[in-house]
């Protein structure tokens, strides 16, 4: 039995700088469908903007705010996402607004679109999903989600990497036994998404690589046959370079997604593109796939038991610790590799005796062998105590360890004393 029926949602939320979209599904194993502004249509696209009407305080989102804007009847403000992460506040009609609350006023508000398939009260699980994930990126999410109160505490945040591997997932596995390449067309770039899988662990460790290529800023072609023409071969030679050094005779299947692609320029670069693999367009796969995403959390199914994605938000290495229990020493886990890294969080309470270091097994899931890591307690207080140790990570390879002395019951009170360490678990490569 699943956790959610027909009348609960869960949530796929695609959020950039410039459009939005939202897809959902009604179950755990539910096909994940995506809303369209427009009935009948595949209309995804939410434009990411607010206008304030002139005047009055009275808000418009998306197409309505885009329209009243042309109109001159408000005050549009764009790049709601990216004023949020500068922090900065903004300025309309003279008066100041916390960019954080905007957003959270332009989610809130797209939540509503939920009413063509049911009440936005019914949401039952949310994913947001976004280009990168960091601190800062993480800080203004909660912010806004903070702030719209929604009723259910099963949220979470990924990276449109994420987001991609999930949607592979529920794909028929011939599409991506071994390699798999998502090209994304958006503003002047297309971003590059190459998954691979390494099918010689158990469980079958995925990667995905990502580069970035300036490209073209994209903009409608011209009306007039020449200059039309001119415009298409530059845009089709261009890419058709970038996809000859993103190909491999192992990808099995091309994804194609952004606005960038939907005319009809590309001749010689999807000739390429489809010689001996399956090619796919559209412009939905992050929000289907963070649905996809959170129904693997919901479910737990096989997939996920035998996959594991190491992307660049995700702990690469098994951390755990020997301990004894009923006298015969053994390993206890902490935090497991795969799980991101800001989600990473355990604690554990254990007796120390003889002693004042703490020993870590860290196990990279990369090929490298474990070590062992020591943490020394400095100015331990006696021989024997419980203490309360607490794991987390504030990147992908920086765990932070915080333990805390909790005394020996009668025998010896608390201390208070706490220790705080930052190790190092592994060097990260520079990306993108």
């Amino acid at each position: 039995m699943g956790l959610f029926n027909n009348d609960r949602l869960i949530i796929g939320y695609d959020l950039g700088n410039e459009i939005c979209q939202i897809s959902y599904a009604f179950s755990e194993t539910g096909e994940a469908e995506t809303l369209s502004q427009v009935a009948g249509a595949q209309s995804y696209n939410i434009p990411a903007v607010l206008c304030k009407r002139t005047g009055v305080n009275q808000w418009y989102y998306g197409k309505d705010a885009l329209r009243y804007a042309q109109e001159d009847q408000g005050i549009l403000v764009d790049n709601l996402f990216g004023q949020a992460l500068a922090g900065e506040q903004v300025i309309i009609e003279g008066e100041a607004f916390d960019p954080v609350a905007l957003l959270a006023l332009f989610f809130r508000r797209s939540l509503g679109l939920l009413t063509q398939v049911a009440s936005s009260e019914r949401i039952g699980a949310l994913m947001i999903t976004c280009e990168m994930v960091d601190g800062r990126v993480l800080e203004v999410l909660n912010g806004m989600l903070a702030a719209v109160h929604l009723k259910t505490d099963r949220v979470a945040i990924q990276s449109h990497t994420e987001s991609y591997y999930n949607y592979m997932l529920r794909q028929p596995e011939e599409l991506w036994t071994n390699r798999s390449v998502l090209l994304d067309y958006r503003s002047s770039c297309v971003r590059v998404y190459r998954m691979e899988c390494n099918r010689r662990t158990t469980p079958v460790v995925v990667f995905i690589d990502e580069s970035v290529h300036p490209f073209y800023a994209w903009e409608p072609l011209p009306e007039e046959e020449a200059a039309r023409e001119k415009r298409m071969q530059e845009l089709d030679g261009s890419l058709l370079q970038i996809a000859q050094n993103a190909m491999s005779p192992q990808v099995e299947s091309v994804y194609l997604i952004g606005d960038g692609f939907e005319q009809e320029w590309m001749k010689e670069s999807l000739r390429f593109l489809c010689k001996g693999r399956r090619v796919f367009q559209g412009n939905n796969l992050f929000s289907k796939g963070a649905c996809c995403s959170m129904q693997e959390r919901l479910s737990q199914s096989r997939s996920e038991k035998e996959y594991v994605f190491l992307g660049r938000d995700k702990l690469k290495a098994n951390i755990g610790m020997q301990v004894l229990r009923q006298g015969e020493e053994s390993y206890y886990a902490l935090l497991d590799a795969g799980m991101n890294w800001y989600e990473a969080d355990a604690a554990v309470e254990f007796y120390i005796r003889d002693g004042s270091e703490l020993a870590l097994l860290v196990t990279p899931l990369t090929g490298k062998s474990g070590k062992e890591t020591r943490i020394v307690l400095e100015d331990f207080p006696g021989s024997v105590a419980r203490l309360r140790a607490r794991f987390s990570l504030e990147a992908e390879n920086l765990l932070v360890i915080e333990v805390q002395d909790l005394g020996f019951g009668e025998f010896r009170s608390s201390s208070r004393r706490v220790w705080k360490e930052r190790i190092e678990l592994y060097q990260v490569p520079a990306q993108l």
